[in-house]
């Protein structure tokens, strides 16, 4: 809270806030209160009675018809008639705006506040106390002082807003919301150095100096101003009003992560159960939804009300007026969150989104709300996303819900990389590009561990879940072990499944992607279809002759590395129930590949045993082969030798016989023609 310079002068100006009439018919010395009814202090019967509810002031016409135009107006045109009695029950301000107008007739002096002055001025429009009938009236006077004195400091501005809520719509048309809020935005927007600095909602532990201090603790001077020092002052406001002094700040131009987180530090004020761990508890939430309700017009809210209502609804505690005004409060909130991402947490708009769904806020705004959640969903959290089904649905999880934020990230991401801003510079494609795969891959693994963890639901069927598994990409998954232990969850909780219903449902997994560990553990699995298990030992004989075939030592380490460090953030993310479960399948898998280690070794063995064997088999098979093609070779050039000697001496016999032969057949081809 801060306090300007010229403020202290203009409560000077104005008498430090004591308004008085001069020109007063009767003498009195004060009025007098007796149980319900007030009496002026004077030896003048009273001819005049003003009715206000419970309260009745015994009052003079004169002092009253000589400044308020309404009171005249009204005994002029009761003609002549003896009219001694009247009803205002209509009156803005009540009882005690009225008896401060009426004292002010009688001249007697006023001590204006920022905690009377809106019920004042409203009271004296309410009864024309204008110029017209004397200068320097009851309205002249009340607007300057909210001009000069008012509106010039923080604390008070913030007051007498909060005094403005019983006076609608007395307040809204005299424009003293607006221009309060617009004095809090102001302020807040400003620099708060050289000002007097106090907060005005927080206990005295931890309040900075109060307005009588010395003009030398100014925060400038000997303490820093934090960023956020107007956010208790303004969280005590109205919802209606909060939303108005929000709208004023966001055209002053503060920062959007500021904003946001304004709107968080009230929504974990007057929404007691929004956020689990709240700095607002206890007295202090409870104060603030009593003050919020009563103003509203309903009961008192309880701290904690909130909780019943999430937990089911079991216990009548919490009205329906109260939820009503809950109601307001989510869409207005919703109406002021700024557009731009990151301005508030994804764990809060998740929250407000559970409750908006619980209350039944207009559809509009909860599709606006899955909207802001899709541009944020890479953010949350598994506990954020176990949102109860409030409908009459089957499934204990609103899963559904999760399928439409996973749409809009995707709508999201995919406007994202086709805007022309992304393909501006090469560098900033590339780095869009990696940003994108991280944001997915984070979505991935959540969804994985959500699908775990709402498997164990009976009436979840087969149709939802694989279509809630195949709703991201195939690039989005570099490991499948998630999806993996999804499926054997699910496959736990439903063992009626169909064998083609369990291959339908694992063929959303992809078996290559898979870890030696789950390769392992699937490969003992009884729940997997036959086909399946195939599939996983083919894929765990590829990875490990690939292993074996690596090219050197440092690639096998680093490989197994990654695994190791795959597999820890894995099971980091795995839901804490079903991490019971997978430790003692770990425990198998650990022997499992103690013996693979054993079998491998015993491998290489017979690998070297086997190369010793083949090279002496190749020594004996080349001895042999040498020796029968010398024996051969030497009975090949006898034959040649003995051939080429009778071939040689019965060479001209063999010539005469061709001779003889060719006559013959000339011969006998004559004597046939």
């Amino acid at each position: 809270m801060w306090e300007s310079e010229s403020e202290s002068a203009a409560a000077h100006k104005y008498g430090g806030g004591l308004l008085t009439s001069t020109n007063h018919g009767v003498k009195t010395e004060g009025f007098v209160q007796k149980g319900h009814s007030w009496y002026v202090a004077t030896d003048i019967p009273s001819d005049f009675l003003v009715q206000i509810g419970e309260a009745n002031f015994h009052l003079h016409k004169y002092p009253l018809v000589s400044r308020s135009g309404k009171l005249s107006r009204i005994i002029y045109e009761s003609h002549g008639s003896d009219l001694n009695r009247i009803v205002m029950d209509d009156i803005p301000g009540g009882p005690e705006g009225f008896e401060l107008a009426a004292k002010f007739c009688y001249g007697i002096a006023v001590d204006l506040t920022a905690g009377n002055i809106s019920g004042l001025r409203c009271a004296a429009e309410y009864l024309e106390m204008t110029e017209d009938l004397e200068e320097g009236n009851l309205i002249f006077k009340t607007e300057a002082f909210l001009s000069y004195v008012v509106l010039s400091s923080w604390r008070d501005s913030i007051v007498v807003l909060k005094s403005c809520e019983k006076l609608s719509p007395w307040a809204e048309n005299l424009q003293i919301v607006r221009r309060c809020s617009e004095s809090i935005a102001w302020k807040a927007c400003a620099n708060p150095k050289g000002i007097r600095w106090s907060y005005t909602g927080r206990t005295a532990k931890i309040s900075s100096p109060k307005w009588n201090d010395i003009k030398d603790s100014s925060p400038s001077r000997n303490q820093q101003v934090p960023p956020d020092w107007w956010f208790e002052d303004a969280s005590i406001l109205r919802i209606d009003h909060f939303v108005r002094v929000v709208t004023a700040i966001k055209v002053k131009g503060m920062r959007f992560d500021m904003i946001g987180a304004a709107i968080m530090h009230y929504a974990t004020k007057w929404l007691p159960g929004l956020i689990g761990d709240t700095a607002v508890q206890g007295d202090e939430a409870s104060n603030c939804s009593l003050s919020n309700s009563s103003s509203s017009g309903g009961g008192s809210w309880k701290s904690g009300g909130l909780h019943m209502i999430v937990s089911g609804g079991t216990r009548n505690d919490l009205s329906s007026l109260q939820a009503k005004d809950q109601r307001m409060i989510v869409e207005s909130l919703v109406s002021i969150i700024p557009p731009q991402k990151d301005s508030v947490s994804c764990s809060f708009l998740l929250r407000l989104l559970r409750m908006a769904i619980m209350l039944k806020v207009a559809p509009a705004l909860v599709t606006e709300l899955e909207k802001r959640v899709g541009m944020q969903f890479e953010q949350a959290t598994l506990a954020d996303l176990l949102i109860p089904s409030y409908s009459k649905g089957e499934t204990m999880y609103d899963v559904d819900l999760v399928q439409r934020l996973l749409e809009h990230f995707l709508v999201q991401e995919q406007t994202e990389s086709s805007s022309p801003s992304r393909h501006s510079f090469s560098s900033d494609k590339h780095m869009g590009m990696g940003c994108n795969l991280n944001a997915k891959a984070r979505v991935a693994r959540l969804v994985d561990s959500y699908l775990t963890e709402v498997s164990r639901d009976r009436n979840l069927s087969l149709t939802k879940f694989q279509v809630l598994a195949e709703a991201l990409p195939d690039s989005a998954r570099t490991c499948d072990d998630g999806l993996y232990r999804a499926i054997d969850s699910y496959l736990k909780a439903h063992p009626t499944l169909s064998e083609h219903e369990r291959k339908r449902l694992c063929r959303v997994m992809d078996c290559q992607k898979l870890s030696i560990d789950a390769c392992l553990h699937a490969a003992q699995n009884e729940r997997l279809p036959l086909r399946v298990v195939v599939q996983v030992l083919f894929a765990e004989q590829v990875k490990i002759s690939n292993a074996l075939a690596s090219s050197s030592l440092k690639d096998v380490e680093s490989h197994s590395q990654t695994m190791v460090t795959n597999r820890k953030t894995l099971l980091e993310e795995t839901p804490p129930s079903f991490q019971e479960g997978w430790t003692t399948a770990k425990k198998d898998i650990n022997t499992l590949k103690f013996e693979l280690e054993s079998v491998k070794a015993k491998y290489l063995e017979l690998q070297n045993d086997m190369g010793s064997l083949q090279k002496q088999f190749d020594k004996m098979l080349k001895q042999k082969q040498t020796s029968a093609w010398s024996s051969g070779w030497k009975k090949l050039s006898k034959l040649t030798k003995t051939t080429n000697v009778e071939s040689h001496d019965n060479s001209p016999k063999i010539q005469v016989s061709e001779e003889q032969n060719r006559k013959t057949t000339r011969r006998w081809r004559n004597s046939i023609s």
